[in-house]
This record gives structure tokens, C-alpha cells and sequence, in this order.
């Protein structure tokens, strides 16, 4: 069984993405590694040679204009990765997005398990989402819960739209869930820098001119616009052990602004109780 990672990246110091944290956290699971590196402003050349591993292979692109609608460069990105992978299973991760080391064990003997029954076209994991900074994770109904990260290579395999997920044949996937975690830290940055990176991506759906109207510059991100999050007390994984020291902001749970209105109280109420999300998208269908 061959395992290939597989991921995008383009601008990872200038929006502050743990890019090296993300690429180490699974790579030791991975027999090749294919990074497809945009048309950078900075120095993401460096991070990427910083991790000289000989599991890497890199692609250069130019990122088309023409796609920076709907979000569409991303999967667009992420196809070129794909399509250079050679391995039986292809490990997908964005460059915000971290695994913790307790799960690479599930993950192998989850792709072990499945290798032979081709009716398991892909893997689905479960999602933390770190909000404001690394001490706490958003539960909020907007936030998906879990997600495909791993593919089955050959069958036709594509990501979508912007790249959350993967389709075949303009169908859902069949997955199965496995005993593992994604923490994605995407919206865990300095309130100024996630600002610019909001900016940033908000680019890559709408025009200059929305862009203008409604997101402001030079000012921070007001990260208590989030109506539902809580305090992480876990351990977060090896990797990202400097980052979370050397982490700088005042956040606090209690500077929340917003109120939940009823509709909301109650639709949380039902997914406390019986786990179950009313109205929840899901791109996959889990198999037995």
C-alpha cells in the first residue's frame, strides 16, 4: 500500500498559515509528499526547501485570474496535486490544517482495512475549527464537522467547488468515518493579520469592488462576532508546539458579542441531545 500526501499552498508567510506544521504532521505516514506551489509574493520557497524531506516533490503554477471567482482556483490547485499523485491512497491537506500525532495509527489501519473493498472510495474525518487563537475551537452550526481527506487514487476522484471536499462522477463519495481529527487553524491568527487574509480569500468569490464595500482595511478582525465556541483543553499536536508558545493574542471566550436568537437555541438543543445536526451538509455518504 502506497500513501501520497497531497496539498496546495501559496503566500503561507504573508497569511501566517502553519505550512511546515501542516506538511510534518503527516508526512511520516506518507511514502511521497506533492506540493503545487502558486505564484507566491513571499518567501513560501523557503518553507517549502526548509522541510528537506526526500518525500517532496514540488510543482510551480501561476494561479489564473479567470478562476478567482467562487473560489474555484482552490479545487482547481488541489486537482493539480491530485492528478500528480501515484500512490493507492492520497492524503489531502490544506495549509492550515494540522493532524495530531495520537491519530496516525487510526489513520493507517483505516486505510489498511479498507484497501481491498473498492466500494470505500474515501476516508471522512472529524474537524476542530481553533477560533481567535489556539485555546479555543467555534462550534457553531456554520463550521462543518467532518470532511473527506483521503481519496482513493485512479477512479476519477475530484475536488470542487472550493475545495472543501471531493466528488466522483458528480457524485457523493462513499466514505467511511475513522477515529481521527483534523485541526484546522485557519481562523486562529493575529486579529490584523487574519484581517488581511479574510481580505485575502474574500478575493477569490467576489469583485474589487464588494471587496472595497465590505471589508475595511487597516483595522482587526472582531473575532466576537462567533456566537458558539468553546474553551480547547486538550493537548494540540507536537508540530505545533512553538506556534501555540509563542502564540500572541488577548482573546477571551467571554468578549462575545452576539445572542442567539431562538430558531438557533433550539436547533442546538437537538443536536446536544441527540447528536444530530437538523439541515447539516454533507458531500459524502458513509457506507457500513
Amino acid at each position: 500500500m502506497k500513501v501520497s500526501g497531497f496539498t496546495f499552498i501559496k503566500n503561507a508567510v504573508k497569511y501566517d498559515f502553519p505550512f511546515i506544521e501542516s506538511v510534518n504532521s503527516i508526512l511520516p505516514i506518507c511514502d511521497e509528499f506533492i506540493i503545487v506551489h502558486g505564484d507566491s509574493e513571499d518567501d513560501t520557497t523557503k518553507i517549502i526547501e526548509s522541510i528537506n524531506s526526500p518525500k517532496i516533490k514540488v510543482y510551480n503554477t501561476v494561479w489564473n485570474p479567470e478562476l478567482r471567482k467562487g473560489g474555484l482556483i482552490l479545487s482547481e490547485q488541489t486537482n493539480i496535486a491530485l492528478s500528480k499523485t501515484t500512490g493507492d491512497w492520497c492524503f489531502y491537506i490544506q495549509g492550515d490544517e494540522v493532524v495530531h500525532e495520537k491519530y496516525l495509527d487510526n489513520i493507517i489501519a483505516g486505510m489498511k482495512n479498507n484497501f481491498d473493498n473498492q466500494k470505500v472510495e474515501g476516508l471522512l474525518f472529524n474537524y476542530l475549527h481553533f477560533y481567535g487563537n489556539y485555546n479555543y475551537v467555534a462550534t457553531s452550526r456554520q463550521w462543518y464537522r467532518r470532511e473527506i481527506r483521503i481519496v482513493r487514487n485512479n477512479i476519477g476522484v475530484q475536488s470542487f467547488k472550493d475545495a472543501q471536499g471531493f466528488i466522483l462522477n458528480n457524485r457523493k463519495l462513499n466514505v467511511r468515518q475513522i477515529d481521527a481529527s483534523v485541526y484546522h487553524y485557519g481562523w486562529a491568527r493575529p486579529p490584523q493579520v487574519m484581517q488581511n487574509k479574510v481580505k485575502y480569500f474574500h478575493s477569490l468569490w467576489h469583485s474589487k469592488d464588494w471587496i472595497d464595500k465590505n471589508v475595511p482595511d487597516n483595522v482587526d478582525y472582531d473575532f466576537s462576532t462567533m456566537e458558539t465556541i468553546k474553551a480547547f483543553e486538550e493537548t494540540h499536536p507536537k508540530v505545533m508546539e512553538t506556534r501555540v508558545k509563542n502564540q500572541v493574542s488577548d482573546f477571551k471566550m467571554n468578549n462575545q458579542k452576539i445572542k442567539k436568537g431562538l430558531i438557533r437555541i433550539l436547533l442546538d438543543f437537538i443536536e446536544r441531545v441527540s447528536g444530530y445536526r437538523v439541515g447539516e451538509y454533507k458531500n459524502y455518504k458513509i457506507i457500513k
